[in-house]
């Protein structure tokens, strides 16, 4: 069988894995059995052949991805929030929005998700570079600062979301995920005992993908100067599909190429992923093999 390309994301007690024509969604509920939740994928960005325009899929990818991810967030958690009291929110959206309340849940979701993204990753490294303005004048010197300052800011919210024991699971899934593609890549049998003998990891994970929209964020954004702070906030949400763009490319040739080259390029974000990562446990690996095995069969 031909090798496919494969991705996948971490949830709650479950793993998404995802090939060119199959998504699904491996979760292990608390009695101990694995639910399988398995579609074709019907991606607007492939019928309208934007995945083969270099440099503006990215942004198109994103959104995708980020919706997609937040469905099978979504799916994951129902398992678990069965056992507990619905809160007074949910039991409003339901009761207003009625079937349409997942819809609108996923829409609030994302969103959220990008206010908190622009607001904590732009708004707030623009704002305390801006104070650095009155020691230095160097408009290079001042976007250097605010991409570290960005960069500190995305380490410290890794470190400080990683103590968390339920986060730290997902990070375990995320480990089982990157093991179980090794496997699949290596033309190993996804077997518990393959998986477990590979690295954590991979040089395609959204991690990486991260720390390069950091590293290319600091680059562009030093061509428009250092003006006020409302051009600077403005211009940096302007760019956000042109960094999008730009890091897409550059995060699908490391995973195509494996040379010292991409191996300098990726090793920033490698290291990060030593805190997104955790080594998983067998039950974990076979969560991961069961989601992965599910894109990549013929049937």
């Amino acid at each position: 069988m031909k090798k496919q390309a494969v991705g996948g994301q971490a949830l709650i007690e479950g793993v998404m894995m995802q090939s060119k024509y199959k998504r699904a969604v491996a979760v292990r509920k608390s009695d101990g059995e694995i639910i399988i939740k398995k579609n074709k994928i019907k991606s607007w960005i492939s019928e309208k052949n934007i995945d083969k325009i270099p440099f503006i899929r990215g942004s198109f990818v994103l959104i995708e991805t980020m919706i997609e991810g937040i469905k099978s967030l979504n799916f994951s958690s129902e398992f678990f929030l069965e056992e507990e009291e619905e809160d007074f929110f949910d039991k409003l959206i339901k009761k207003v929005f009625k079937d349409k309340a997942n819809d609108v849940i996923l829409l609030f979701s994302l969103v959220l998700s990008l206010i908190l993204s622009i607001g904590l990753f732009i708004l707030l490294p623009t704002m305390v570079g801006g104070i650095f303005s009155k020691f230095a004048s160097n408009d290079l010197l001042l976007n250097l600062i605010e991409g570290l300052i960005r960069i500190s800011i995305l380490f410290g919210y890794i470190i400080l979301i990683s103590k968390n024991k339920d986060i730290e699971r997902v990070f375990q899934y995320h480990g089982a995920e990157h093991k179980s593609i090794y496997c699949y890549e290596n033309n190993l049998d996804l077997t518990v005992e393959n998986a477990r003998k590979f690295g954590r990891l991979h040089p395609r994970c959204g991690t990486n993908f991260l720390f390069i929209v950091m590293f290319i964020s600091i680059i562009l954004f030093s061509f428009f100067g250092w003006p006020n702070p409302i051009m600077r906030v403005a211009m940096r949400i302007i760019c956000i599909p042109v960094v999008a763009g730009i890091s897409y490319e550059i995060i699908r040739f490391l995973g195509k190429y494996n040379n010292k080259f991409t191996k300098i390029v990726a090793y920033p974000g490698m290291m990060l992923q030593n805190f997104t990562t955790k080594e998983p446990d067998d039950e974990q690996l076979e969560v991961a093999i069961a989601a992965l095995k599910a894109v990549i069969d013929e049937k």
